[in-house]
């Protein structure tokens, strides 16, 4: 059985400025059809190892790949591969909406009779149909990174490397961006981004890396980052009932020996009261546990785990002390 090969991978990655450390020997991968955040504060290393990627840049140790190519090896095969959207992105003011896309359309060499439908369909796709004719110096920030955007498709890449594509966008392009990263996911793109607003990375990411001093702090899913940080579940659980009853509730609890504490409750503007407590189980046994408190008598209304956001997850892993990394 053939596996499938990682649209990137990276081995003991390493860049160095002279003395200075960017990339400390990362290890990667991002499989087919991935939304992956790379999640860091500046001069983590994120923009390095993108630039690496994109071939701007060549590593001093270690081997990266796009598609199974090494980087170093074929770099023109490479950025036929990728589209990359750098942080500071330039554009041509004094050209059409749709003249900018036919330049880079011909410096990819895509052909003529293929052009035309090529840029309606970006131009649908990023939500500029409107402004195809309009001057690029019209449009407003948010309109010229959608734009920018349809740039790195001209070439229908299968890997797109965006360093900050929503830097400097207010709330609703920001959505915007969003819903258009999702859609070419569901095209088939795999979409490698950083991005400093971390909420909106934790929505739409299937995998992020955590960053910090050139290093992978934590990698993968949110759930599985998260899991690896807290030994036990934190179990939410509303109850319906006056004192005595909650109190009977929190003492059949602290018989279980799976549960390490049972923290006290909390009511809702609903009358329901909320206690939480530590789980040591799995999924399986949560169940059976809100199976065994209904038919005690408990009068549950609610049974949850509680989840952290990508923002909590981050300064809890970029507070932790890391070890040093021989390169």
């Amino acid at each position: 059985m053939s596996q499938t090969v990682p649209v990137v991978e990276t081995r003991g990655l390493v860049k160095r400025y002279g003395d200075q450390l960017a990339v400390a020997g990362v290890d990667l991968v991002v499989g087919p059809g991935e939304i992956y955040g790379l999640v860091g504060p500046n001069g983590a290393g994120k923009t390095t190892m993108m630039k690496i990627l994109a071939t701007l840049l060549s590593q001093t140790a270690g081997e990266a790949y796009v598609t199974g190519i090494p980087v170093d090896a074929d770099p023109i095969e490479v950025r036929r591969r990728i589209g990359y959207m750098p942080d500071f992105y330039g554009v041509y003011d004094d050209l059409r909406v749709w003249e900018y896309l036919d330049f880079f359309a011909r410096c990819y060499g895509v052909a003529a009779n293929r052009r035309p439908p090529m840029i309606r369909e970006l131009l649908e796709i990023v939500g500029l149909t409107d402004k195809r004719d309009a001057y690029v110096e019209a449009l407003s920030r948010g309109m010229r990174q959608r734009l920018c955007l349809a740039h790195t498709l001209v070439h229908d890449p299968a890997l797109l490397i965006l360093d900050e594509p929503a830097s400097g966008l207010d709330p609703r392009a920001r959505v915007e961006m969003r819903e258009i990263l999702r859609e070419l996911r569901a095209m088939g793109k795999t979409i490698l981004v950083s991005s400093h607003i971390l909420p909106e990375l934790g929505e739409m990411c299937t995998g992020v890396a955590i960053i910090d001093h050139g290093r992978v702090l934590r990698s993968g899913s949110i759930g599985e980052i998260e899991r690896s940080l807290r030994a036990t579940a934190l179990l939410r659980i509303d109850l319906l009932g006056d004192e005595i009853s909650v109190a009977a509730a929190r003492t059949w609890l602290g018989t279980d020996s799976r549960i390490a504490d049972v923290l006290e409750g909390t009511t809702h503007g609903d009358g329901a009261v909320r206690i939480e407590a530590s789980f040591d189980g799995t999924p399986d046994a949560q169940a059976d546990l809100l199976r065994a408190m209904v038919a005690a008598g408990h009068r549950v209304v609610g049974f949850s785990q509680a989840t952290s956001d990508l923002e909590e997850i981050f300064l809890k892993v970029t507070g932790q002390p890391t070890e040093e990394v021989p390169v």
